[in-house]
Formats: C-alpha cells, sequence, structure tokens
C-alpha cells in the first residue's frame, strides 16, 4: 500500500471528529481477558485481567463480609451494569414489595429475575461492573463471547455478572467457583449471552466458556479448561476452548450435557471430533487480539492470522511480568502492519535544514471515529484501515489482577485498575482487603458527565489529547509512565508496612491503611489528568 501525504490543514478540518473507534458492535462492546499462569509469569504469580468495553458502569466498591441467617435469601438481578452507584442495589435487595421499589429516589434500571438462599456466611468483594476479586484472592476476568442465538433463553435466572457475584461471596478456589456456576446454572438456568470467565486463584487460572442451552431448556451447557502453569492465554470476545476431556480432571471441567446439548441442537454430528467452539459458536475460534497477545509472547510459534485455529495458549519464550501485560492493554500494533495510523504522512522540515521528511501527522491517532476514518479514505482509498485495537477509547474500566504466591494472604491479591482508555489512563493499586473505595469512584461515569465520577476526570484529558496526538502522547505518555514506576517503586514499602499494621493493630487499621493509600494514591492521578486537561486546553486556545 502506498504511503499518502495529508496536508495538516485539511485534516485538520475534519479532526473534531475524533471520538471513539467506532459506534458498531463489532468493535463497541467488546473486552479483552489475559492469563498467566504461575510458572510463566517473572516471579511465580498467578495473572488475570479484564477490559469492560463499552458503555457499563464506571463505579466500584467494597461489599462486606457478611453472616446470614437461616432462610435468609439474595435477591438474583439483571441490569447491575448500568447502575449508577451501589445504593441502587442495595436499596433493590432489602425492598421488600414493588411499591418500595417504585417509589425509590433513583431511576430504576434493575429487573428481579429471582432469589436463592443466602449462605451462611459471604465473602468481601470488590463490587465492579463484572465483580473482580474477593478477600480470599479468588480473581476473575470475563469477555463476551455470545455464541449461537439459538442458545439464549432469558427466562433462565443467571446474568454472567451476577454468578461472578455469588462466586466471590461463596467460593475462595477457581475450581469452587467454576463447580458453583454450573451447580447454579443447572438448579436456576441462565439467561445471558455466551460469556468467558477468566478465573485465577493462587494456584491456578482456568478459562471458562458458557452459553444457554437453547430455547426451551432453561439451563446451561459449559465448559471450563485449564491454562498450564507455564503457559499464557487469551479471550477476546471469540469462544476457544476446542477439544475437552472430561475424563481429565486435572485440566478440563465441562457440564453433564455438553455433549447432549450440542446433538440434540444439530450442531454436533456425533461422530466427527467434538470441538467446543465449533460446536456452540461455528465462528473462527480467534481474530487479531489473540494472535497478537499469542504470537507476541512466543514468536518461534510462527503463528498466522491464516491459521484455522491458533493453540488455546502458548508457553512464552520469556517469563511474563504484570508490566508486560499492562503493556499488552496499551497495545495499538503501532509500528505494525497493523498501525491505523501507519500511512497518515505529512511533510515536515528536518531540524535545522530546508531538506523534507515523511513524519506521522500530528492529527493522526489510533482510535478515529468511523466518521473520521470515512472521511480520509474519501481522500485516498484505504488511507485506514480498521483495525480492532486491545486498547480503546469506549473502555469503561480495565484490571490486571495479580495473585502472588510468595506473600501473605491478605495481601497477595492485587489489582492493578485504570479507567476509560488503557492506553491513555494511569493504573493505580487496588488491593482485595482494602476497607473501602475512595469516593470518586463510588459514583458511575456512564450515563451523564459528571466531575464527581472519576471515570470522567481521565476521560476529559484523554479526549482532549487525541485531538493533536502525536503532540499531546508525549506529555501524556511520560505523566502515565511516571505513575506506573511510582506504583511498583512503593509496592515493597506498602506490602512490609500494611502487614505490619496487621500485626500491631489488627485487620481493621490494615484495612484502612490499605484504603487510605489508593486514596491518595488514585487522587494524585486525579490531579495531574486534571492539570493535563488544562493545559491542553490553553495549548489548543487559538485553534487545532
Amino acid at each position: 500500500m502506498k504511503k499518502i501525504i495529508l496536508s495538516v490543514i485539511l485534516i485538520s478540518t475534519i479532526t473534531l471528529n475524533i471520538s471513539s473507534q467506532c459506534d458498531d458492535k463489532e468493535f463497541y462492546g467488546s473486552c479483552t481477558s489475559i492469563m498467566v499462569g504461575k510458572k510463566a509469569s517473572a516471579d511465580g504469580s498467578v495473572i488475570t485481567s479484564h477490559t469492560c468495553d463499552g458503555r457499563y458502569r464506571t463505579w466500584m466498591d467494597i461489599v462486606p463480609a457478611q453472616k446470614h441467617k437461616k432462610g435468609d435469601v439474595t435477591k438474583i438481578l439483571k441490569g447491575t451494569l448500568f447502575t449508577e452507584s451501589m445504593d441502587e442495589i442495595t436499596q433493590l435487595q432489602l425492598a421488600e414489595n414493588e411499591r418500595q421499589i417504585n417509589n425509590a429516589d433513583f431511576e430504576v434500571s434493575l429487573e428481579i429475575k429471582g432469589e436463592i438462599p443466602e449462605a451462611e456466611e459471604t465473602f468481601a468483594f470488590l463490587y465492579t461492573a463484572y465483580p473482580c476479586m474477593n478477600e480470599k484472592n479468588l480473581a476473575i476476568g470475563e469477555t463476551t463471547i455470545e455464541g449461537r442465538k439459538e442458545l439464549e433463553n432469558d427466562k433462565g435466572m443467571f446474568y454472567i455478572e451476577e454468578l461472578q457475584r455469588i462466586v466471590l461471596q461463596r467460593c475462595t478456589t477457581a475450581r469452587q467457583a467454576i463447580q458453583l456456576m454450573g451447580q447454579l446454572v443447572k438448579q436456576y438456568g441462565y439467561a445471558d449471552t455466551g460469556e468467558c470467565l477468566t478465573i485465577a486463584d493462587k494456584n491456578e487460572v482456568w478459562h471458562f466458556e458458557i452459553f444457554g442451552e437453547g430455547k426451551d431448556k432453561t439451563g446451561g451447557v459449559w465448559a471450563a479448561r485449564r491454562i498450564p502453569d507455564d503457559h499464557v492465554g487469551v479471550s477476546a470476545n471469540i469462544p476457544r476452548i476446542a477439544e475437552i476431556n472430561p475424563n481429565d480432571k486435572d485440566n478440563f471441567m465441562v457440564s453433564d450435557n455438553v455433549f447432549e446439548v450440542a446433538k440434540k441442537l444439530n450442531f454436533w454430528d456425533g461422530k466427527s471430533t467434538f470441538k467446543f467452539w465449533k460446536a456452540y459458536s461455528g465462528k473462527k475460534p480467534f481474530s487479531i487480539r489473540e494472535w497478537f497477545v499469542l504470537s507476541s509472547v512466543a514468536p518461534s510459534l510462527k503463528l498466522s492470522l491464516q491459521d484455522e485455529e491458533l493453540p488455546f495458549s502458548v508457553k512464552p519464550e520469556k517469563p511474563v511480568s504484570v508490566r508486560d501485560v499492562l503493556k499488552f492493554f496499551r497495545s495499538t500494533y503501532e509500528g505494525t502492519e497493523f498501525d491505523m495510523t501507519k500511512n497518515l504522512l505529512v511533510k515536515r522540515k528536518k531540524p535545522n535544514s530546508e531538506e523534507t521528511e515523511l513524519v506521522k501527522s500530528d492529527y493522526a491517532n489510533p482510535w478515529m471515529s468511523p466518521q473520521m476514518i470515512a472521511s480520509l479514505n474519501a481522500i485516498k482509498d484505504s488511507a485506514v484501515v480498521r483495525v480492532r485495537n486491545i486498547a480503546v477509547p469506549q473502555c469503561s474500566y480495565a484490571h490486571v489482577i495479580q495473585i502472588r504466591n510468595d506473600l501473605p494472604d491478605e495481601i497477595a491479591c492485587v489489582a492493578y485498575f485504570a479507567n476509560d482508555n488503557p492506553a491513555q489512563s494511569p493504573r493505580f493499586p487496588v488491593y482485595a482487603n482494602i476497607l473501602q473505595t475512595p469516593k470518586l469512584f463510588q459514583l458511575s461515569g456512564h450515563k451523564r458527565f459528571t466531575v464527581d465520577a472519576a471515570a470522567w476526570i481521565y476521560r476529559q484529558a484523554n479526549k482532549l489529547a487525541t485531538i493533536r496526538w502525536q503532540e499531546s502522547r508525549k506529555k501524556l505518555e511520560k505523566i502515565r509512565a511516571d505513575f506506573e514506576d511510582k506504583m511498583f517503586e512503593e509496592q515493597n514499602k506498602i506490602d512490609n508496612n500494611s502487614m505490619k499494621i496487621l500485626k500491631e493493630h489488627g485487620k481493621h487499621a490494615f484495612q484502612k491503611y490499605l484504603a487510605e493509600y489508593l486514596n491518595s494514591f488514585s487522587n494524585e492521578t486525579l490531579d495531574a489528568w486534571n492539570k493535563l486537561r488544562d493545559e491542553l486546553w490553553y495549548t489548543f486556545i487559538r485553534g487545532l
């Protein structure tokens, strides 16, 4: 493809169209999860992760551990992904009748699907849109994988986020979580589209895929495969599990109807080799994100996008660190053939010379809207070829969760969070045992603009930066990198201090210390992004 030369003036007339990568479903509502086994990681940690890519709630809060009386129930809800704060869910759980729900002092976006007996005792957990970790070092990532429409049955009780909530309240290991989800779905039914959960504990990480059982049955069908300890896996909105072996209990867990449903619905002839993804999806079991991650950690395999299948997981050629995973989540394939900005070049004078060179336009950014792309392609066909990046601006929040085997249980599990585009926003550390989250993170930023929601503070500077990205990124990326360095440089001190406080002053003081550290660190990032926003407004004061 020939390089094209674009006038800066011409691009500036349409650059205001730069907003989000795109609005169509293929690109908008989608997530990515990367998993790392303990022998594949640089420090013996187990890692799972998640990007919540879509217009979902951004609030997060701690649901404390609780004891319950015999006969107590918990309501199973639909719509928690779109609430503005914990209050909506709490009030609905406590409501005793329909009148109380209708008279609530908030817009009701929730539906009660049913109820199940409450556990005698529940664990504390971090309540994100897709609940992600508990005080017992159980952690979950998520990606929607859809599957065949014939499998969906909204008469079932459970959506995936409620399964996540229940297992985080009741389970301590990935295997327990998978078993409990299987039992709940069999008894009460699964109502969601196809989903993948990447479930980790201190020792292992599992890739779990689930679908409905069909229009005439409210159960569910699922399979789970363990990521080998020395491997890396990835899920990015496409079913990935291929052949399964129910007799291999160390590496597989499956529903007891996994073959029966496929035959009943004519997704499998009962004779050919059974592949879970082929039966329940029928789509090619990978796209660019899976290929990019797996081929990056194991380049000698020479994996190809033209392959029929990729390996389910791969052994990395060098140990993978948490910071490596964070880097993957910033990826826009820059410098590769899939870089959407590779052709957006302008002539510019070389420093201290009359000679010119081709350089990337300041207005080129990897998150161009469909309108922007269409405008550029009207000037020159295929100037921009759309690609689904790992890092996208429609991300509500992202986390990489590390469970550290060499540390006490109380501080083993820590999530590195970001709001908005993970290629632009800073990460901040959230320990599984914090007492509470900062106030600005307890209100969602998905329904309306409000500076009371942390997501909008990051989002404002990030959006402004894309106006002249090649110029603005120099400052933004340095600040972001500085915070990442600070986070990891301070980690040993925070670990040691918190354990000392736990020993000398007890659990409450320990949890409070971790919450205060999160509050302090996240406030620094918020202040920095407010200042960056102001600087960018001033930079663009005379125009674009």
